[in-house]
């Protein structure tokens, strides 16, 4: 298993192999469709981001409120194919480590291949589990969208696999 700290070194992104299993700890950002939407629509306008995507990972969560005394309620995973409209962009402006759970679409296979990206999934379900790796949890921009805003969570060893490496290997799960 092999450990990567955000800011992620760009090696140990190259060293992943399809399949590999990943603990993940660091700064670690979440947005989903509307944020997409907006750092897309950013990017096209020649804007500033609202934060670096060297050495970022970005995680597609639904996230939900926080009990009192935690950072974060439930954690799990959401579909990434939604984030495909925007995905390739992204990484072609430096993004290059995103999580979710569920296939990507073609182009963005091949725009991880191009970039040098990886996908890795987290495990569907466990919602629970991931809200346990979460130390801080804070909104950094887009705070209109409430649940959806794009956020900073500090995460500690978070569970995840590769499903995509940067040489375009894909993790071919046995069937049953």
């Amino acid at each position: 298993m092999l450990t990567i700290k955000l800011p992620y070194d760009e090696e140990a992104l190259l060293s992943l192999v399809a399949s590999e299993e990943v603990l993940l700890s660091g700064r670690l950002h979440v947005g989903r469709d509307q944020v997409h939407k907006r750092l897309y629509d950013t990017i096209q306008a020649g804007g500033g981001l609202p934060f670096d995507f060297n050495g970022a990972g970005i995680y597609y969560m639904g996230p939900s409120p926080a009990p009192e005394g935690l950072p974060i309620g439930s954690a799990g995973p959401t579909t990434s194919a939604r984030m495909d409209p925007y995905s390739p962009c992204l990484m072609e402006h430096g993004l290059r480590l995103m999580i979710g759970k569920g296939p990507r679409s073609q182009a963005v296979m091949e725009a991880i291949r191009r970039c040098k990206a990886v996908y890795l999934q987290a495990y569907g379900g466990c919602g629970a589990l991931y809200a346990q790796c979460v130390k801080s949890c804070k909104v950094i921009a887009y705070p209109e969208l409430g649940p959806e805003a794009l956020l900073e969570l500090e995460v500690v060893d978070m569970p995840l696999f590769c499903m995509i490496d940067a040489h375009g290997g894909i993790y071919q799960r046995p069937s049953i």
